[in-house]
């Protein structure tokens, strides 16, 4: 295929994509139909093309509205024209390559009538840019590009880092390695990277901070488990955890099992690792055969103790929650435009169910990490302070790394949010 015509068939699948997701259907899964059904469009560069488009979705929104004269175009032809803007602005195309291309996946849309809309607008877009950036600025969604209850929250919570917070969930996010101890050892491993010229450096204890984000498949020792892919944020949980040998150890809501091989990885425990979900309870069973761990993988609903619990209790509780994940958007593009205002407290219901729940299966002198991808306050610090206020003997401590408790996304890391509480004997 040649590059004019992979840019169309791109824009065209790109296109098909973020209109589903536009009625709420999940990136994630779009990916996954994708990958099932195949495609003659590589699947980076459809990453770049949804992932791009979805971070500026506010902004190619606000642009569409301000230049289309006619009214809002048909869904798959807007969602066509949002992507075509991404992809003008990206600078990874020439202009009038972007243009004719945008035109020819119109036909294979099946949306021949809409040529000439298309071509109107994109070149109209070029015409009056410096005009269109006066004309948007005012609007907190275009200039920003995420929901405006999202800006309003953050600012609330951080005024004085508020907008920081919004940029970094527009930037790329940093990719982060975690060296499997008992299979490689971390200056070997750098050094192995050094010799395939995969430039790293060195975070923390185990974790390797790639230059630039690279394939797994490219990572040397992957498949034969020596290394992971994992967020230094995330890598916080099994340290601060405070393991000994023997333990017995929960992971509750495990999936897809990062932390629960981490802690494998750092301590001989006798591990217990629940996932409401099969399917996602097998991905896990299959990434701990990777890296030659062995945990218990149980299906289960970890509120629902007569459903797993044995009536032992354990010496440390890994309570990682389902939350609004704010704090690893710039991964997840869509979230921000599928969450809605009352996702938040809805979450923070939820977690406290999980932590009343899993409070009971932890013994007496043991602790339980409770740990959010999140940066919204009701989902953690507020979340927590009434946790330990109504809980029988449960008493806050300091985290053993001696960082704060909320970890804001940075160009080392993302959004990550810990707490240990220890349930007095």
């Amino acid at each position: 295929m040649k590059p004019a015509a992979a840019l169309a068939q791109a824009l065209r699948e790109a296109a098909r994509m973020v209109a589903r997701i536009a009625v709420g259907r999940s990136l994630a899964d779009e990916l996954d139909r994708i990958a099932e059904e195949g495609s003659e469009t590589p699947r980076s560069a459809l990453i770049d093309l949804t992932h791009g488009t979805l971070r500026r979705y506010g902004r190619v929104q606000a642009l569409v509205g301000e230049l289309s004269r006619r009214g809002r175009p048909d869904a798959l032809v807007e969602a066509l024209l949002w992507c075509s803007l991404y992809a003008l602005e990206s600078g990874r195309y020439a202009e009038y390559t972007v243009v004719d291309q945008a035109v020819r996946a119109c036909a294979l849309l099946e949306r021949w009538s809409a040529k000439g809309y298309v071509n109107a607008l994109l070149r109209g877009f070029l015409r009056e840019r410096a005009s269109l950036e006066a004309r948007i600025g005012a609007d907190m969604e275009a200039r920003y590009q995420h929901p405006r209850w999202w800006i309003e929250m953050l600012r609330d919570a951080y005024p004085e880092r508020w907008e920081e917070l919004l940029a970094a969930g527009n930037s790329h996010p940093p990719m982060c390695l975690r060296v499997n101890r008992r299979r490689a050892h971390l200056a070997e491993y750098h050094a192995r990277l050094r010799e395939q010229a995969i430039a790293a450096r060195r975070i923390g204890e185990e974790a390797l901070l790639l230059e630039r984000p690279l394939p797994m498949e490219r990572l040397p020792g992957f498949a034969q488990g020596e290394v992971s892919v994992q967020d230094a944020g995330a890598q916080r949980a099994a340290r601060c955890l405070q393991l000994a040998e023997g333990q017995r150890v929960l992971d509750a809501c495990a999936a897809p099992g990062g932390k629960t091989a981490h802690i494998l990885e750092t301590a001989t425990v006798a591990m217990t690792a629940l996932d409401a979900d099969p399917a996602r309870c097998v991905r896990m069973a299959r990434n701990l055969e990777r890296l030659g761990l062995t945990a218990l993988i149980k299906p289960a609903d970890c509120t629902r103790l007569d459903g797993w619990w044995d009536g032992v209790p354990f010496d440390r509780v890994l309570a990682d929650v389902p939350c609004s994940a704010s704090g690893v958007v710039r991964r997840h593009p869509d979230l921000k435009w599928l969450r809605r205002p009352r996702d938040v407290p809805a979450f923070a219901a939820k977690q406290a169910v999980i932590l009343d729940a899993l409070w009971q299966v932890l013994r007496r002198d043991g602790k339980l990490l409770y740990v959010t991808c999140s940066v919204f306050p009701q989902e953690n610090e507020q979340l927590v302070g009434a946790f330990v206020s109504r809980a029988p003997g449960a008493s806050r401590l300091p985290l053993p790394d001696g960082g704060p408790a909320q970890w804001l996304p940075s160009a080392e890391h993302d959004g990550f949010y810990c707490a240990l509480i220890k349930k007095e004997a």
